[in-house]
């Protein structure tokens, strides 16, 4: 019995701290050019959705913008035209608290994310 309760305040005070966390969605973040070149219509989507709406105005390279977002979600596509490249999609980004989102690529990596929390 007295095990059984353990785990039932247990259980009780991990949901407690996961679902604020989880229900938050994203919110506004910076973005970074780390691509070491030129971004141009940047836009983003639910993760695997098929809509891209405008994120703004992209950064320079090496520069940081804020990006002004709100969304219940948490995974979502971030897409940008890179001269001489063409339209380059950064997959399954998770904005869920994060502060910074790095993008990230390399003519032979492809592109990537990192995260500055």
């Amino acid at each position: 019995m007295y095990a059984r309760m353990k785990r039932v305040v247990l259980a009780t005070i991990l949901a407690a701290s996961v679902s604020p966390a989880l229900a938050a969605g994203a919110s506004n973040f910076t973005l970074v050019n780390g691509t070491g070149g030129a971004l141009q219509q940047l836009s983003i989507r639910r993760a695997g959705a098929q809509d891209w709406r405008d994120l703004g105005a992209a950064p320079s390279p090496g520069a940081r913008s804020a990006m002004n977002f709100s969304d219940p979600d948490c995974a979502f596509d971030i897409r940008a035209n890179v001269p001489g490249a063409g339209p380059i999609t950064w997959a399954g980004v998770n904005l869920c608290g994060a502060k910074s989102v790095i993008l990230n690529r390399d003519g032979s990596a492809g592109a990537w994310v990192d995260y500055d929390q």
